[in-house]
């Protein structure tokens, strides 16, 4: 980083104790703008056309309220990081992330009960609220904070549930295990690949379709071609399924009773879903290194390409273990 470089926005504000709901409407905006506080009343958001904008708004109405309200941009050299300040955002988006999952998995297990249908628009109701505020916590989560691909992957898998409860066509989705029409096909998925996406396209080129075919779109706004299969994502044939994640779904359609890959498929739930319910002590290990694969490159390709390695070598260590016992 060069000396002119100034990477963050600081926002400087002082307000009048009184009237009060001034100081509480100041606090709502900050937290809606995803600012984070450095220092007392020094507030910070990364620097760009879009926050300069919303924190010159923001200075407008302080100064309006009676205070005083200073924006200027600056770059870190003593006291504070920049991996420090960013850590600081993660850690604020991570804290909202876990209470939507929270949320999230109330909902799943509400609609895993089979609720009357007056409870089932309950449900769908509540789904579409918590898109809404899962799709607010994205747009200001500003350095991909690790805790959003597992809510959005159980908010995706609400959707498509209830998507298939009001089609009522619960047994439409593709059956993997009668190998129809799944050969030598194009697998769509969203564009930046994480531990999921890996381990689900390694699952599909080793263990469903030897020839398959891969292709990376933008999450939100893709029309599937005629053909194509989608996996992990929204409206997907194969995506998040109560509190299953992906790849547990395409080894439960495929009937895929091997061990070494339940094994894997714990190893995945546990990292992508962070709720710890297999408890398998690779979890650390195998999500240092998807993260390292992931931070290496932004290469789609690359990325499965390495995770692959990965855990070829991982399912061979347990097909191992199997063997010596």
């Amino acid at each position: 980083m060069t000396t002119n470089e100034s990477p963050w926005l600081m926002l400087i504000h002082q307000l009048p104790a009184k009237p009060a709901y001034a100081r509480v409407k100041v606090w709502r905006r900050l937290q809606a703008l995803g600012a984070v506080t450095v220092k007392g009343s020094v507030y910070a958001l990364p620097a760009n056309s879009e926050t300069r904008e919303d924190f010159a708004w923001l200075a407008k109405e302080i100064v309006e309220s009676g205070g005083e309200a200073i924006v200027c941009e600056a770059a870190l050299v003593e006291g504070l990081s920049d991996a420090e300040l960013q850590a600081l955002f993660d850690k604020a988006r991570d804290e909202d992330y876990l209470r939507l999952a929270a949320e999230a998995r109330e909902l799943v297990a509400r609609l895993d009960d089979q609720p009357s249908d007056d409870a089932l628009a309950e449900i769908a109701s509540q789904t579409a609220r918590l898109r809404k505020q899962l799709d607010s916590v994205v747009a200001i989560d500003f350095f991909g904070a690790e805790g959003r691909e597992p809510v959005q992957g159980l908010v995706s898998g609400l959707e498509a549930a209830l998507k298939q409860e009001d089609a009522a066509v619960t047994d439409s989705k593709p059956s993997v295990s009668t190998g129809t029409g799944l050969t030598d096909r194009t697998w769509v998925t969203r564009q930046g690949v994480q531990v999921d996406r890996i381990a689900s396209a390694w699952l599909i080129r080793r263990f469903i379709d030897r020839g398959a075919r891969f292709k990376f779109v933008p999450g939100k706004g893709y029309a599937a071609a005629p053909g194509e299969l989608r996996f992990d994502m929204f409206e997907g044939e194969f995506t998040h399924k109560g509190d299953r994640c992906t790849f547990e779904v395409l080894i439960d359609h495929a009937g895929l009773a091997d061990p070494a890959l339940r094994a894997i498929a714990e190893i995945i739930h546990d990292i992508d879903l962070k709720d710890d319910k297999y408890g398998r002590e690779e979890v650390a290990g195998v999500r240092s290194l998807i993260a390292g694969i992931a931070a290496s490159s932004t290469d789609d390709e690359q990325r499965l390409a390495r995770g692959s390695a990965l855990l070829d070598d991982l399912y061979s260590s347990f097909v191992g273990k199997k063997d010596d016992r």
